[in-house]
């Protein structure tokens, strides 16, 4: 839904909830999304959502809606749930959805709903919740559909159509041998244009890509973005499979990660501004901005040391700007360009000069272009000055100094921090745009000094 319809769903929640329309507002909860529903849900009042979730019958569903809320609209609102209601819910969801929802319910109360739990759901719970966090066993959903490789086509067919009804990914049919290890899969549009009689292992796929339940959940969403899986085997030591990471997990990593690594190069912490308290964003945002308040007065050092030259050319002081931002510009842009890339797999330690010299190559067409416009603004600016030609090129190669270097610095810096295994996107943002600023107003003042002769 488009943000307007998502507001008029609220008002018409809000109204119906205002008047007691039980039955409008049932029919509404059964022909809308569970995500649009969930997100007019954190917009209604807390009041307003105790009514709602009254109406909700379904246990599928209710679990559908928690594990779309907020942490904290979660923790708060599964205080006001009856236990055995509770207990039904986890019971009907998918168990990567319960494990993570169980983790941040106090310990006493996760531990007496799992007790409650159907044995085999609750078992398969407790052992996602044994795994770490950022693991693809974490992850992984143990429902899925394994079948011998002698099983023919036919009883493939029959198979989902009897046994594997509730699974949360049919498109893939995992092949095992005798032992039960994997040994290929076959997709569901393969099963459906072979012959009937024929067994899986004729017309499977060999060339399997699979992960284990210790791996990163990152390097597992890189796994399913760079083969545009729609899920992805785990297997255990003895390449038996234990588990498959679908594709809406994967994209919730990536949305996940992005957002991580753009609050990190911000300087402001990895979580997002709505949980943080005032302390908290202040004292995250303290270090780094002390940085840049470092940079700011080796600056001012400089620029100190150039006050005779200021005082002779007044002019100088009127292209700081410029230089120190067009280089913290292509600074950022070049850095963004790598740590985004370090994440995402596309660039790796191997590809080090090559990425550098790129990125060079471009800071320097760039400064080059730029150089050549604020030249020429320079020269008409100051047509009357004795000097003007000698300062418009200071400038300009002022610009193509400052941005070529800029550039190289946003490229090299993630890149290094990579290799000594401190996180690109934490360190980088301020250690290039303070240092390009201490270079940039270095380079300019050296080379006017050589040019104007002062």
């Amino acid at each position: 839904m488009h943000n307007e319809q998502l507001k008029i769903l609220t008002a018409s929640l809000t109204r119906l909830l205002r008047r007691g329309a039980t039955k409008q507002l049932v029919n509404i909860i059964k022909k809308t999304h569970m995500v649009d529903l969930s997100t007019a849900f954190k917009e209604l009042s807390a009041d307003n959502r105790e009514k709602l979730f009254k109406l909700m019958d379904d246990p599928e569903e209710i679990g559908d809606l928690f594990s779309l809320l907020d942490e904290n609209l979660f923790l708060e609102f599964v205080k006001t749930v009856e236990f055995n209601k509770l207990v039904d819910i986890f019971d009907h969801m998918p168990s990567d959805d319960a494990a993570s929802l169980l983790t941040l319910l106090d310990e006493e109360l996760s531990d007496q709903i799992l007790s409650k739990m159907q044995k085999e759901e609750s078992d398969n719970v407790e052992q996602l919740m044994s795994y770490g966090e950022d693991t693809a066993g974490s992850l992984m959903v143990t429902d899925f559909i394994a079948l011998e490789e002698d099983v023919v086509a036919k009883q493939v067919i029959e198979a989902l159509q009897n046994k594997y009804l509730d699974v949360e990914m049919p498109f893939y049919i995992y092949v095992i041998d005798e032992y039960g290890k994997l040994v290929g899969v076959s997709s569901l549009r393969q099963l459906v244009v072979v012959h009937p009689e024929k067994p899986l292992k004729e017309f499977m796929a060999q060339d399997l890509v699979t992960v284990k339940p210790y791996t990163d959940r990152e390097e597992v969403a890189r796994l399913v973005s760079r083969y545009d899986f729609l899920a992805v085997p785990v297997v255990d030591d003895d390449n038996k499979i234990v588990g498959i990471v679908t594709v809406d997990d994967v994209i919730d990593i990536l949305h996940e990660a992005a957002t991580e690594d753009i609050l990190k190069m911000a300087g402001v912490g990895e979580d997002y501004i709505e949980t943080q308290t005032v302390i908290k964003r202040t004292w995250i945002r303290l270090p780094w901005l002390f940085a840049s308040f470092l940079g700011g007065v080796a600056a001012f050092f400089i620029i100190g040391g150039f006050q005779e030259s200021l005082a002779k050319f007044a002019s100088l002081s009127a292209f700081i700007p410029v230089i120190m931002g067009m280089g913290g510009n292509i600074g950022t842009q070049s850095s963004a360009i790598t740590v985004r890339g370090l994440a995402t797999g596309r660039i790796v330690l191997k590809d080090f000069s090559q990425v550098i010299f790129k990125e060079l190559a471009v800071g320097l067409i760039l400064g080059v272009t730029y150089g050549l416009f604020i030249g020429v603004i320079a020269k008409l600016a100051f047509a009357s000055d004795p000097f003007s030609f000698p300062l418009a090129l200071a400038v300009g190669l002022a610009i193509v100094t400052s941005m070529s270097i800029a550039a190289l610095v946003g490229s090299m810096v993630p890149l290094v921090f990579e290799r000594l295994n401190i996180d690109p996107a934490v360190a980088t943002g301020p250690f290039v745009t303070t240092s390009i600023d201490i270079v940039s107003v270095y380079c300019y003042f050296t080379i006017a000094s050589l040019l104007l002769d002062i």
